[in-house]
């Protein structure tokens, strides 16, 4: 009887764990989730699509982390390491999207680009 308690509560554990507790992927990355959340509202995304979407833009999240936390990089090879990132993500993404889709994904892109050397010229 009380191996069968134990048994329960390791499995009642398990259970919660799966259900309850966000998964590693969307934990580790919510700058990825979050991007996503606002892609799908402004690109009219399926839920397929953002499914296919999100390990793309969870693999992407990381390496623009660590650039934009980079200071030793000047901006101009900042703005060229992103352009590198943005094109070995761009093929990926436009397997996803819709011709049309794809076409506001480069123009979000560029305004992206356009903020950023804004805030630097700022500075």
């Amino acid at each position: 009887m009380k191996q069968l308690a134990v048994i329960l509560t390791v499995v009642s554990c398990l259970v919660f764990s799966l259900v309850v507790l966000p998964s590693p992927s969307v934990a580790q990355a919510p700058e990825a989730a979050k991007k996503l959340e606002a892609l799908a509202k402004q690109l009219n995304l399926t839920p397929e699509q953002k499914t296919k979407l999100l390990p793309v833009l969870e693999a992407e999240a990381p390496k623009l982390k660590a650039l934009k936390a980079d200071t030793t990089t000047p901006p101009l090879q900042k703005l060229e390491k992103l352009r590198a990132i943005h094109q070995e993500t761009d093929p990926k993404v436009k397997a996803i999207l819709t011709p049309a889709q794809y076409e506001q994904w480069q123009t979000i892109r560029q305004q992206e680009m356009r903020e950023m050397m804004e805030k630097k010229q700022a500075q």
